[in-house]
């Protein structure tokens, strides 16, 4: 038996007290009750009797329902249907007097309105997670989506809102993604929306995804092009953050094309938020690397644990399989699933690791058009879910931070460097040992990314002040090329390590040491 009332109905009150002394005393019979505030009563009246086909006006509203046998209610009518029915078949009937039932209807208004007002409190403290993607009409944000609402990557627990960016040229793309994700009906989903205005871009952002990427066509533009249109982008994205942003939001940047760069570039121009907030995925690299060995074994890729990316991720990286393992390789020596055998004794063909595989993973960033979107959608939510709930003990994560010397790698780049999770955070596994040959490696890798650096410095910076910690002895000629010719950078014998001087013999620039994230 269903009642509906206004929750200050009087005779409400007679009738709740009749039908719980027939819920007491009757084995088979449970009663719901529904009230609704005064100012809300008319409106949810006409709608349950519109569902139903129902004609009724006043309150309270009863009806039956077989829940065991289906079917739509039975409407038994209003207080009085509801007393001769329980006077027919049961023999009972309530004597409440009039001004008892007026005290008990104002007692439930009030205790309906503290009702309300606890679960809008309870609701309140539930936040749900704000999570934003940017060039959300991408392919990987399409497969991204289920993943982020699914509970697998922020926990069963943590409800999230999607908040999709992109220009106005992909509304439509947009709007069919927000139908769609709404039409998924995910628990934890609170809400999805779109934008394509950058005015409320990142407000109150917990998360923040760039998929943003610098598509190269058949005609590859100069590198000074590219660098001033990721600039333009990261000085429009990076005071928005700062200005719209939760204060330890965490964000994402990946894609394909200078992923360093844009996640520097955004530590540079959103200073207030934590750099350690800030980090370039380097996962996808690294699951493309995992792949193509797994094929090479014959094996599931899952199985191929600890390679690291070094370097700069869409650029010069290094792919190290020194500490590389593979688990569950079937092999003539077999063991439980915890046993573990280094990789590089597994694959004999030194030849094809130091052409083919390198050959490849070189070339990633060039099959862009055969991308759907299901492995950097998959390694986005695979590295969040790390974030928030820890990476596998003893697995290392290969991503790109801010480096604060480890490795010998100078301060102040972002760098590919392995990591685990932990507690919310992350921290650079500097116990793993690397050798002469890589600590060489690492050197030329650092020295190609100051390059692309202070490429972004010269077209940014009119006084290019250039940080002290990128003049070092050790990189005594920097060449940058411009739309001008080549900048070379020559460190004079006998100079101090912080300063040097940059320019072409026409134009000489000093270097001048400075502050900022970049630094």
């Amino acid at each position: 038996l269903v009642r509906f009332c206004r929750a200050d109905c009087p005779y409400f009150a007679k009738a709740e007290l009749l039908a719980d002394y027939l819920q007491i005393n009757l084995p088979n019979f449970r009663i719901h009750k529904i009230a609704q505030h005064p100012d809300k009563w008319e409106q949810w009246l006409h709608d349950i009797c519109e569902k139903n086909g129902w004609k009724h006006k006043e309150s309270p509203i009863v009806w039956r329902e077989l829940l065991d046998r289906g079917g739509k209610g039975l409407l038994l009518g209003g207080f009085n249907d509801f007393m001769e029915h329980a006077q027919h078949y049961y023999g009972i009937t309530s004597d409440m007097l009039s001004e008892q039932m007026l005290r008990i209807a104002e007692e439930n208004l009030q205790t309906h309105i503290e009702n309300e007002k606890e679960e809008e409190d309870r609701k309140s403290l539930i936040n749900p997670l704000q999570v934003w993607i940017s060039s959300a009409s991408s392919p990987a944000c399409y497969n991204l989506i289920p993943l982020l609402a699914s509970g697998e990557v922020f926990g069963m627990a943590t409800e999230v809102s999607i908040h999709l960016l992109d220009t106005n040229h992909y509304k439509e793309i947009l709007h069919g993604i927000v139908m769609e994700a709404q039409d998924l009906a995910f628990p934890l989903l609170r809400s999805v929306s779109m934008y394509t205005e950058l005015d409320d871009a990142f407000l109150q952002a917990d998360v923040i995804i760039l998929l943003d990427d610098i598509l190269l066509q058949h005609e590859i533009p100069s590198l000074e092009n590219c660098i001033k249109q990721v600039t333009e982008q990261c000085k429009v994205y990076g005071p928005l953050i700062e200005k719209n942003a939760n204060t330890n939001v965490k964000v994402i940047v990946t894609g394909k094309t200078f992923v360093n760069l844009r996640a520097l570039m955004i530590m540079t121009f959103a200073p207030s938020i934590d750099p350690q907030n800030v980090i370039a995925m380097a996962m996808f690299l690294e699951s493309a690397a995992k792949a193509m060995l797994a094929r090479k074994l014959n094996m599931n890729s899952a199985g191929v644990k600890d390679v690291i990316v070094w370097g700069n991720i869409s650029g010069k990286s290094y792919i190290d399989l020194s500490k590389a393992k593979v688990y569950r390789y079937d092999s003539a020596i077999w063991g439980p699933p915890s046993f573990s055998r280094p990789l590089l004794d597994m694959i004999y063909d030194g030849n094809w690791v130091r052409s083919e595989f390198v050959s490849v993973l070189s070339t990633l960033s060039s099959r862009e058009h055969h991308c759907l979107g299901l492995s950097p959608a998959h390694v986005v939510a695979t590295l969040l879910k790390y974030w928030y709930q820890d990476s596998p003990p003893g697995e290392v994560v290969s991503m790109g931070i801010l480096s604060e010397g480890q490795f010998c790698v100078p301060e102040g780049i972002v760098f590919s460097m392995p990591v685990r999770f932990q507690d919310g955070s992350w921290e650079v596994i500097t116990e793993t040992e690397i050798n002469e040959e890589t600590q060489e490696t690492l050197k030329h890798l650092a020295h190609d990314l100051i390059q692309v650096i202070c490429s972004f410095l010269f077209m940014t910076q009119p006084s290019i002040q250039v940080p002290k910690r990128y003049s070092l002895q050790s990189y005594k000629n920097l060449s940058v090329p411009t739309s001008s010719g080549n900048l070379l950078f020559q460190c004079p014998d006998g100079a101090s390590s912080s300063v040097g001087s940059w320019g072409t013999q026409a134009h000489p620039l000093l270097w001048v040491p400075v502050q900022g994230p970049y630094l």
